[in-house]
């Protein structure tokens, strides 16, 4: 029903991204999944590089955080099965590769935090923190880790 949802908001959920470096993509802890950090990677190619302010619009932000949302959502596929097994969200944390004296990094979040509000309703209300910071791995414009509850 998850993925179907995904399906009806014109997106599409992605294979599972391969780590990037000595990690894995999800792990489940009681009924706790926690994710790596991913980046906006679609079958292999890096698909928003830079800084958010300077070479990325606030908008290509929110673009790339849907992106890293969704592939948040199939490394916790990868580890329980379906999606349809998430009770809640409980957290995202939110990286953005920001130029200097770029402060909107809440509304670059928005992008992930929205459509994760989209596909789960009420069970996507989550906390989140969104974090500016000089460089992230590969040069991407964002990187998001999540938190779930399941089943």
């Amino acid at each position: 029903m998850i993925e179907e949802k995904i399906k009806q908001l014109g997106f599409e959920l992605p294979e599972v991204a391969k780590p990037l470096a000595a990690y894995i993509p999800a792990k489940k802890v009681g009924n706790l999944v926690m994710t790596s950090g991913q980046v906006p990677i679609v079958k292999g190619e890096m698909k928003f590089v830079g800084k958010v302010g300077k070479d990325l619009s606030e908008e290509d932000g929110q673009k790339a955080a849907q992106v890293c949302a969704l592939n948040c959502l199939a490394a916790i596929k990868s580890v329980v099965g379906s999606l349809d097994d998430i009770e809640e969200v409980v957290k995202l944390t939110v990286f953005v590769n920001s130029a200097d004296g770029f402060t909107a990094q809440p509304k670059v979040a928005n992008g992930a935090s929205e459509l994760v509000g989209k596909i789960f309703g009420d069970n996507g209300l989550h906390v989140r923190s969104a974090v500016g910071v000089s460089e992230l791995p590969l040069n991407a414009a964002v990187e998001i880790e999540m938190i779930v509850r399941v089943k």
